[in-house]
């Protein structure tokens, strides 16, 4: 359900697909990340009031009973001021009885902005579930693609999340580092997801799109990316590696539309049998030739 009339585009989780879309900014404050094109050319904009109240009053209009979710967009609706999220909240709550949660994106600057105490405010107004594309674990990673975190502060960021009581669904790119760096880039991000405990884990392949420096560079000879088996073994390693206490129920999902293979689980308990069939799929795909054309030469 989507009532904005900005002619730029939406995006959100696939687990967001049936809620209501409620735009509270526009684009995104960062819009530098060297492997995304999601809001290029988008001017950022913080929304006015009565745009958003706007949104809230047609969806309410429409189907005030059946709204249970709510998801803030567009790229980082956390760059908002607390005391303004928690107005927002309040209203949605008096306006949809039946809602049972609000989610939005999280961008590492956004959450190390916060205070711990503002962060558990919010939870307590509604904001249930944050998606976190923290990406890589590791520093050189994180600074190569721009990302404006270290390794360290994209851990606390996880950290955070957790601690104010909310669910994280963390996102993590596989071949992100490319072919060089494949090996640090894996043992760094199992060691920054082992430290974080995230309620649900996504893995997904690093596709290059038009207009992302990362594709430029590609096409210059300066990035190499992994093969499909490169990529699976670079899975693989960041699995064997995650270390989560046994009583932990970590969802982990790899069933974007960039993955090779569809892999689901929950860890730490599945993970054996993930390795099994990563191990697996690892064989298959090195029989794969011109794989490019099955990733990196279609966007």
């Amino acid at each position: 359900m989507y009532f904005d009339d900005y002619d730029t585009p939406v995006f959100r989780p696939p687990s967001e697909a049936y809620s209501f879309i409620l735009r509270v900014t526009r684009g995104c404050a960062h819009n530098a990340c060297t492997y995304c094109n999601m809001y290029r050319g988008v001017p950022f904009q913080v929304l006015t009031d009565e745009a958003i109240l706007r949104q809230i009053s047609m969806a309410q209009q429409q189907n005030a009973e059946g709204v249970r979710r709510v998801f803030l967009a567009d790229g980082d609706a956390l760059v908002l001021s607390t005391d303004r999220l928690l107005r927002i909240l309040h209203i949605l709550r008096q306006s949809f009885p039946h809602l049972e949660r609000v989610a939005s994106y999280a961008a590492p600057q956004d959450i190390l902005r916060k205070q711990p105490d503002e962060l558990k405010q919010l939870q307590q107004a509604g904001l249930k579930l944050l998606y976190y594309g923290m990406e890589s674990g590791d520093s050189a990673t994180l600074k190569a693609v721009n990302k404006g975190v270290t390794g360290e502060e994209s851990v606390e960021v996880g950290q955070r999340v957790i601690e104010a009581g909310m669910q994280l669904s963390l996102m993590v790119i596989l071949g992100i580092a490319g072919a060089e760096n494949s090996e640090r880039h894996a043992l760094a991000t199992a060691r920054a997801i082992s430290a974080i405990h995230p309620t649900m884990l996504g893995a997904i392949c690093l596709m290059l799109y038009r207009g992302s420096e990362l594709k430029a560079q590609f096409e210059q000879g300066a990035f190499q990316p992994l093969s499909p088996a490169g990529l699976m073994q670079e899975l693989y390693t960041m699995l064997e590696h995650i270390e989560l206490p046994a009583d932990t129920a970590c969802i982990f999902r790899s069933n974007h539309v960039s993955n090779y293979v569809n892999l689901a689980g929950n860890l730490p308990q599945d993970k054996p049998r993930l390795l099994e069939e990563i191990r697996r799929s690892i064989d298959q795909l090195t029989k794969i030739k011109n794989w490019d054309v099955y990733n990196h030469d279609k966007f």
